[in-house]
């Protein structure tokens, strides 16, 4: 289970090179919104040189984050970084489900054409960027084999439908708590994890703390970082406590037994505790 995926800009060797020595469980090279318009070239050319360098002996998940299907972009990106064989394509700006089949099919012809063996490359789409896109969250579910998850984010969304701010006293407003929401359930319909959105802070650690801890109250599985400081605060929320646990394996225990219906700790445990349960030990590392 990953905990934290981590932005790391494709334009920098040196940002390339630490990122693997850090803690993430995943790291999203990134070819957009981190590299300059100008430079999107100049990025493609120093990702290439890096995995074809280096890929072997990264440990975390590798995802890369390519330029959205607008942009005109897309197939240019695929073309460099699918010849070392990431885990996954982080695709921002997701319109619909129907962005992620048509990633799908460039997925299977470049590895096709690479020869690629192994599991098929995953599609973790950014699907709250646009206001659009908010209104065809239900689309995902049964999309493609290769969706490993959907994360939200706010930064686009803001600029698209003009927002001067978009947190007060610590929290989200109005318009992107629906669209945090909205993301988790349709994580949970289409039956992968909910990803959060990034948090700004860098030097506030425990602002970074708190945000995960609700994002993880809430129902996400994982949160999203620009800077390995954030990773500590990340793993350490998402890591079961070995009180929740022990309380996972007893409540699978007593249906394992044949129960229903049990009573543990002078409460009522049910199914719905049971696929809790049973989300949580899969997470045990």
């Amino acid at each position: 289970m990953i905990r934290s995926y981590m932005f790391v800009p494709a334009d920098s060797l040196r940002k390339l090179e630490k990122s693997i020595e850090g803690d993430a469980d995943a790291l999203i090279f990134d070819l957009e919104d981190s590299v300059a318009t100008n430079r999107k070239s100049e990025a493609r050319s120093c990702l290439d040189g890096f995995l074809a360098q280096r890929r072997s002996e990264i440990n975390q998940h590798v995802y890369v984050r390519v330029n959205d299907l607008s942009s005109g972009a897309t197939l240019d990106d695929l073309a460099i970084v699918m010849r070392h064989g990431p885990d996954g394509i982080v695709l921002p700006k997701s319109t619909s489900a129907d962005d992620v089949r048509q990633v799908g099919h460039y997925l299977g012809a470049f590895e096709a054409a690479y020869r690629l063996g192994g599991s098929p490359t995953r599609i973790l789409p950014i699907v709250t960027e646009t206001s659009s896109s908010l209104f065809r969250l239900d689309g995902y579910k049964d999309a493609t084999p290769r969706l490993v998850a959907l994360m939200w984010g706010a930064e686009d969304l803001a600029a698209d439908i003009g927002a001067l701010r978009r947190k007060s006293d610590g929290r989200w407003t109005g318009a992107f708590a629906h669209a945090r929401a909205l993301c988790l359930l349709a994580a949970a319909n289409a039956g992968v994890p909910a990803v959060d959105a990034i948090s700004a802070e860098i030097s506030d650690l425990q602002s970074v703390e708190c945000e995960t801890r609700e994002a993880k109250q809430d129902g996400f599985s994982a949160k999203a970082a620009i800077h390995p400081a954030q990773l500590r605060p990340i793993n350490e929320v998402f890591t079961p406590s070995e009180d929740e646990l022990d309380w996972a394996r007893r409540v699978i225990a007593a249906f394992d037994e044949g129960h229903g219906v049990a009573t543990m700790d002078g409460k009522m445990v049910d199914r719905p505790h049971l696929r809790l349960a049973q989300r949580l030990i899969s997470t045990e590392r």
